[in-house]
């Protein structure tokens, strides 16, 4: 299958991992402000205009399904300008962010604590959000708490669980991590064995590889004909999710093909198989002949003997680049591979209960309030999932900041308001908000949240977290989300 449509770079790290921010970040005023007010609009701005060729439909919600469309096609076509007057054409939506970071009055000012409590209540208050909801917005620069309401009260975030996932994973692995797919040969040159490492991501073209490399090194070593077994002793526990079949996710296990799917997609709910790692497989079972070794007889499971010998290896793409992925198109199934792999790196078993003592233990030694929080999945399909706000808004201020650049890849895959993942058809091309807010959506029966962040008229980048549960219309609770969001960026009058 082919590989996704990836963001504009095959290592979106690489260029940002190494930034440290300048002291005036954390200390503020003066000139440096200004230019770092301007700075940041303006790279919201061309971020965003990268942005629109990533692809993002769905989100995680065992009911809900975003369309793919890029806002480019949706608006494709020249501009009209009989009504512009005089005066010229009317500035974009997203001026007053860029403008007042340049020095030019735009009526706007940023909104502080008390500016925020007395705009955002009464949104956060609107009947579409229904029973309880709460929220937080912090300023990433400083850290200070800008708004809080329900900061510590423990919700089911649905997606935006995957923000805590991808934060722990990097923290653990660091971004430049790759998952490898091994093929190992026993010491009596008779059993030649697949053997997964976790790699949700694994196509028809790494396995392609593989089995060229093993049918060389084969012959190299003058093997005859090899008994074929697969090897998925890496992950433990059930492999099935709680929520059971579902075209959400793919049966959890440690080797993989194209996260199970078996309608030639790369993203969004899809029929998966009930087998991975067999079919799998068997893919490279046929591979492995096509490049001229032979087998006795089709691959069946079994644990690569003590011993054996590394024939062929295939490593997936760097960490950043999966959790970019993970967070732009709310992937699933890379979700839960990023949690095992924490787990696997602190010693826990790789399963639902080892990967959720890993990843908490990740967040608490970032020094992040996870009182309350229980994640119970890496994907946010689990409804015994539980976070905060504050939580939520803590992990994206930590990502911002100058201590922890490892963790940059958490901001840049979040999906651009209007352009991209499941952001690309939230905001209107007129809305101020469009390519100045960044975040990742929840969706699950009953439950909407909305965790990212946001530049503010002068440039500010706050993070923020808004979490609802008893919606009764996904569609008006969605709305009211943006409405929350695009007030961050337009500030107060």
């Amino acid at each position: 299958m082919a590989e996704p449509v990836q963001r504009p770079t095959e290592e979106p790290l690489s260029r940002w991992g190494g930034w440290k921010a300048p002291k005036y970040l954390k200390h503020g005023g003066g000139s440096g402000n200004r230019r770092l007010a301007a700075g940041s609009a303006v790279l919201g701005l061309v971020v965003a205009a990268g942005a629109v060729l990533a692809a993002g439909p769905w989100d995680s919600g065992q009911r809900k399904a975003e369309r793919d469309r890029a806002a480019v096609e949706r608006h494709a076509g020249g501009a009209h300008h009989e009504g512009d007057g005089p005066g010229g054409p009317a500035p974009a939506p997203s001026a007053p962010a860029v403008l007042s970071a340049l020095g030019t009055d735009t009526g706007l000012t940023p909104a502080g604590s008390s500016g925020l409590k007395t705009v955002l209540d009464p949104l956060l208050d609107t009947p579409a959000l229904g029973s309880v909801r709460t929220g937080v917005v912090v300023d990433a620069a400083t850290g200070e708490q800008l708004y809080a309401r329900g900061a510590t009260t423990p919700m089911i975030p649905a997606s935006t669980v995957k923000i805590a996932t991808t934060v722990a994973a990097l923290a653990a692995l660091g971004p430049d991590h790759r998952i490898a797919t091994t093929v190992v040969l026993s010491p009596d040159s008779r059993t030649l064995t697949l053997v997964g490492g976790g790699d949700p991501t694994l196509d028809e073209a790494a396995l392609r590889l593989l089995a060229a490399d093993t049918a060389r090194s084969l012959r190299d070593a003058g093997a005859g004909p090899v008994r074929l077994t697969y090897d998925t002793s890496r992950y433990t526990g059930p492999a099935r999710h709680p929520i059971g079949p579902n075209e959400n996710i793919a049966p959890m296990s440690a080797l993989m093909a194209d996260e199970g799917r078996l309608d030639g997609s790369d993203r969004g709910p899809a029929p998966r198989s009930d087998d991975p790692a067999r079919d799998a497989a068997g893919v490279f079972a046929g591979l492995l002949g096509d490049a001229g070794a032979a087998t006795r007889s089709a691959p069946v499971p079994g644990k690569a003997a003590a011993g054996s010998r590394t024939l062929a290896a295939h490593r997936s793409k760097p960490l950043s680049a999966l959790v970019e992925r993970a967070l732009t198109n709310s992937d699933n199934d890379i979700a839960e591979a990023l949690a095992r792999q924490t787990a696997i790196e602190a010693g826990e078993p790789a399963s639902f209960a080892g990967s959720r003592r890993a990843v908490t233990a990740q967040l608490k030694g970032l020094g992040l309030p996870t009182a309350g929080a229980r994640l119970a999945d890496g994907s946010g399909l689990d409804r015994a999932d539980k976070v905060t706000a504050g939580l939520l808004a803590g992990l994206l201020a930590l990502a911002a900041g100058p201590d922890h650049p490892e963790l940059r890849p958490v901001l840049t895959g979040l999906p651009v308001a209007g352009f991209s993942g499941t952001l690309g058809d939230r905001f209107p091309v007129t809305s101020p908000a469009t390519g100045l807010i960044r975040a990742k959506t929840g969706t699950l029966t009953g439950v909407n949240s909305l965790a990212g962040t946001a530049v503010d008229p002068q440039g500010r980048l706050l993070a923020f977290a808004f979490l609802a549960s008893g919606t009764t219309s996904p569609a008006e609770a969605e709305a009211s989300l943006d409405t929350l969001a695009t007030t961050l960026a337009e500030g107060t009058r």
